[in-house]
Order: C-alpha cells, then structure tokens, then sequence
C-alpha cells in the first residue's frame, strides 16, 4: 500500500474512531423534577422540619413556595381524606396519636392538609450509541431523590407536619433486544 494511501486511511480511521468515541453524548437525557423551591433532600426535610406544631399558618408556608395554587406538587387533603389517611382504628387509642393529629381529627371539616410528593430524577440513556439507536441495547440509569410530606391544618393553623422519601434514588436499567430492530416486528403485522 503506497505511503499516501496509508496515511488517508490512518487519517480517516482517526476521525471515525473520534465521531464514534463522542456518540454517548448524543443519547437522550431527561429531567422530571416538582416543586422548584428544593434542589436537595436536604433542603425540602429542613423545611417540613422547620414548621411549629400550632405556631406556623399557611400564609407562612406560602410564602416559601407551599401554596397548593401555584405548585403541581401539592395535592389538597380534604376531611374525609385526612380521615382515611390517619384512620387507625382501633389499634390506637386517641391519647396515643399526636396531639396534632388529634386535634385535626376532632376538629371536622376545618380539618384540612397538604400532601406534598415532590422528586428530582435525571435520566441518562448510557452505553453505546449504536446500539442503543439499533434498539439491541439500551442502558439507562436514574438519579436523584424523592420526596413525601404531610402537612395538617385546623383552620389556618399547621398543627402537625411528617416527611419521608428517597434521599437517593440510583437506578439501572438494560433492555437487550437481541434481534434489534426487528425484535417487535411480530406486533406491527398482527392482523386486527
């Protein structure tokens, strides 16, 4: 092979080798995150930590960011679903719930709460590229943290608050699709 021809070939192994390493970058990645107020676990506990039992309103906690009105993370909890969610029957006795708990359920419809579920994942396809875009195999891995609250109200007054969650989430997942492409082929000639 004459000199000139192996240094083109050198040259074109070089860039293919280069474009092929930077593929993985190529792979789609999403965010799926609520509640913008928290960047960390940390930061949404601190807070549900940081209401006072009969001492904090609700115009306190809007003023941080936990207005049902203007974020999609908080669900409304009326009465009944206050009710159902702390219903224990006749396994506790009432001197044995929180003295918040107790209040909101002795105080009827002006019993209220939030539910709070809010969550930062990252989703990062990873491998390979051409595998991945042939669908033979996709990686993907998830980070980040979930989290839960439960805030009560009588009135306008926050009488109990309880937190839980996953402060990390790491997760993997691989789909081998041995036959690629043609792996679903089955479902799209299925006659109706």
């Amino acid at each position: 092979m004459p000199r000139a021809q192996a240094a083109s070939w050198r040259v074109g192994l070089t860039i293919a080798a280069l474009l092929l390493s930077g593929c993985q970058s190529l792979l789609p990645e999403s965010r799926d995150r609520t509640l913008d107020e928290w960047q960390t676990f940390a930061e949404a506990r601190a807070s549900i930590e940081a209401i006072e039992a009969f001492k904090t309103t609700r115009a306190d906690l809007s003023a941080q960011g936990l207005d049902p009105l203007r974020n999609p993370a908080i669900t409304l909890l009326s009465y009944p679903d206050v009710v159902q969610r702390f219903s224990a029957g006749a396994a506790v006795l009432p001197d044995q719930l929180d003295p918040g708990v107790l209040k909101c359920l002795t105080s009827g419809r002006t019993c209220t709460g939030y539910q709070i579920a809010a969550r930062r994942i990252k989703r990062d396809r990873t491998g390979n590229f051409w595998l991945d875009s042939l669908s033979f195999n996709r990686e993907s891995t998830m980070t980040g943290w979930t989290f839960t609250a439960t805030i009560l109200f009588v009135e306008d007054l926050a009488v109990f608050a309880v937190w839980g969650g996953q402060p990390a989430v790491n997760e993997r997942q691989v789909q081998r699709n041995p036959l690629g492409p043609m792996q679903n082929w089955g479902d799209l000639v299925r006659p109706n």
